[in-house]
């Protein structure tokens, strides 16, 4: 008989994962059984600070007191009703994340990934019944290492040949131009562009933040052209870089935004295609949908998540705390680390490859306890949740000043 979880040590749960579960995941070897706040506590009771916050998802951190209420609550009351009928909790939640984002209609989903395929979806209907496409030709301009999911079609317009190696034949209809590149962007727009699909930060590609005044030329430009602006904010958006979206840095407002992560409160998934009316109102009932999309649970939990947004605390702490993590990542230039870039409480950080890979130095953080992710090569991202406090992040600053020496 397989012994409970609580018994086991981490070395014997990491054991038989190995032979039942997919090797789709390379983890740190950590085995998480509890979490409060902005730390977790493995099977041995050891204590890790989180840096990750599950690559945005946990924006209010773990096991928020205001999130964790509106869940128990409806837990209670009603979980599930599909789509098939009314919830009493669906319309507050779209009202409230539609005023909060400044658009007009929500189409709510479940994870990251499918809100990027609804996006494509919506995209495509729009430019045939709205701009008169000929069918079957839509095309969607999207950015060289871009990351938007590992669906199929997704993966077609990736640049990344480890998540499509293997996976062909690819979805056509995409065009992949530099990222942070107007004049490439302008000349891959043509009569066929349904939509142009961007992070307003590139959160895998090592949180690339393009030049300022890209986004506001990539609004002008597909106004200019007659297409749609799709900002997947699903890493970048809810409070992370100090703004409740990111491309609120230059007051851009796209026609179609792409939430997820953090809306779920890292309680539920929950994602959502937020847009104009003029776009969003193009499905017509049959031609999209999601059991759990919209469900009780997660309508509860996502109004909880944007009444915490509503306040902006989030927001404010992110750009008071950025000032801290920038001043000390600055402080690591030249002493391991050959360069960074963060906005808000997200960071991507350059370690000299001579001092270890970027898997290397998130095994030595691990060990001083503290949780990170790396990226391609020697590149690790640091995305703490919100409410982290001053002082765990210098002590997060002061273990990475360790592993580099």
């Amino acid at each position: 008989m397989t012994a409970p979880a609580q018994t086991r040590s981490s070395a014997d749960l990491i054991r038989a994962e190995e032979p039942v579960l997919a090797h789709n995941y390379h983890p740190l070897p950590v085995v998480v059984s509890r979490a409060e706040g902005t730390w977790v506590e493995d099977v041995e009771g050891r204590r890790y600070l989180d840096m990750l916050a599950g690559y945005s998802a946990l924006n209010f951190g773990h096991r928020h007191p205001a999130l964790i209420e509106a869940a128990h609550a409806q837990l209670d009351r009603l979980t599930l009703t599909s789509r098939a009928f009314h919830n009493d909790r669906l319309a507050e939640f779209a009202e409230r994340l539609a005023a909060l984002t400044g658009q007009d209609m929500v189409l709510p989903m479940n994870t990251g990934a499918e809100a990027v395929e609804s996006g494509i979806k919506v995209a495509r209907k729009w430019a045939y019944d709205v701009k008169g496409v000929p069918a079957d030709r839509a095309t969607i301009v999207v950015a060289a290492d871009n990351f938007h999911g590992r669906t199929t079609t997704i993966v077609s317009f990736s640049t990344d040949e480890t998540a499509r190696q293997g996976f062909g034949p690819f979805t056509p209809g995409f065009r992949v131009v530099p990222y942070n590149d107007l004049p490439a962007l302008e000349a891959a727009i043509d009569e066929t562009t349904a939509a142009v699909l961007l992070e307003p930060i590139q959160g895998e590609a090592g949180v690339l933040i393009p030049d300022q005044g890209y986004l506001a030329g990539v609004r002008e430009l597909t106004t200019r052209k007659g297409c749609l602006f799709i900002a997947d904010e699903i890493q970048s958006g809810l409070g992370r870089t100090g703004r409740t979206l990111a491309v609120d840095h230059e007051s851009v407002v796209p026609d179609v935004l792409l939430l997820g992560k953090a809306l779920g409160g890292g309680i539920v998934p929950v994602s959502a295609v937020v847009g104009s009316r003029e776009v969003l109102g193009v499905l017509r009932p049959g031609e999209h949908g999601s059991t759990f999309g919209g469900n009780p649970l997660a309508a509860a939990v996502g109004t909880a998540v944007v009444e915490l947004l509503e306040t902006g605390e989030f927001q404010r702490r992110a750009t008071e705390l950025g000032v801290v993590l920038r001043g000390g990542l600055s402080a690591l230039l030249g002493k391991g680390v050959v360069g960074f870039r963060a906005r808000g409480l997200w960071a991507g950080v350059d370690v000299d490859p001579a001092v270890g890979t970027g898997r290397e130095i998130s095994e030595r953080l691990m060990r001083e306890g503290v949780l990170v992710k790396d990226t391609h090569g020697s590149t690790i991202r640091l995305a703490p949740p919100l409410t982290i406090t001053p002082e765990e992040l210098t002590g997060a600053l002061g273990a990475l000043e360790k592993v580099l020496g």
